[in-house]
This record gives C-alpha cells, sequence and structure tokens, in this order.
C-alpha cells in the first residue's frame, strides 16, 4: 500500500513538472520603444505578436526589420516573404517624399486604417 502511494506522489508530480514546462502565449511588449541606428538617429517603434510569430512596426504601422549590419530598415515582400529593403527606416516626421512614395509602392502595411491598439 505505501508504494502505491509512494508511486502514485511520484507520478503526480511528475505530471506537474511537465504541465509547468510547457511554454505559455507570451504577447510582445506593447509600449513604445526607442531603437538607436548605427548613425546615432532615433526610431520609435512597437513589437507585436507571440513568440510564435512576431514583428516590429513603425508608429504608424510600417513593418520594419534589422539588417545583417544591424541597421533597422523598412520591410518589403521578396517572393512572398518580409525581407530587410536596405532603406533606412525613420519615424514619420523624419521621411521625405521619395521615401513616402517607395513606402506607398513597396513597404508592408501591418496596420489597416481605424484599427485600434
Amino acid at each position: 500500500m505505501k508504494r502505491i502511494i509512494i508511486f502514485s506522489l511520484m507520478l503526480a508530480l511528475c505530471g506537474i513538472s511537465l504541465s509547468a514546462q510547457r511554454p505559455q502565449r507570451v504577447p510582445a511588449f506593447r509600449g513604445v520603444i526607442e531603437k538607436i541606428q548605427p548613425n546615432g538617429d532615433t526610431l520609435h517603434i512597437y513589437l507585436r505578436g507571440d513568440e510564435h510569430y512576431h514583428y516590429s512596426m513603425t508608429l504608424d504601422g510600417w513593418q520594419v526589420m534589422e539588417n545583417k549590419k544591424g541597421v533597422i530598415c523598412y520591410a518589403k515582400l521578396k517572393k512572398g516573404v518580409p525581407t530587410a529593403s536596405g532603406k533606412r527606416a525613420k519615424d514619420a516626421d523624419k521621411r521625405s517624399r521619395c521615401e513616402q512614395r517607395w513606402l506607398q509602392k513597396k513597404g508592408i502595411m501591418k496596420m489597416k486604417k481605424g484599427e485600434e491598439e
């Protein structure tokens, strides 16, 4: 009888420890993050997603990615996959008209108009 109780307790403890190790869905940090580009410029971004799928975006909704050199660039689609474009990302108030036109043609917009946070 004593063996059965000890075995049951050990089995219960193993079950509890295994269930505690499963990752839970954790949302990305919801606040604004200030990133500093290698050239010294600052960029304000949001993180979106969870542990399985996540991305960064500017405050006005354009997806950004860090390239191999550590520069945060606008994302563009290449064969259906988001990739870093090579165009350094800037806050909306610091973009030129040329950058705005480029974004309208090739950038990836994540936040739809009227979408709330």
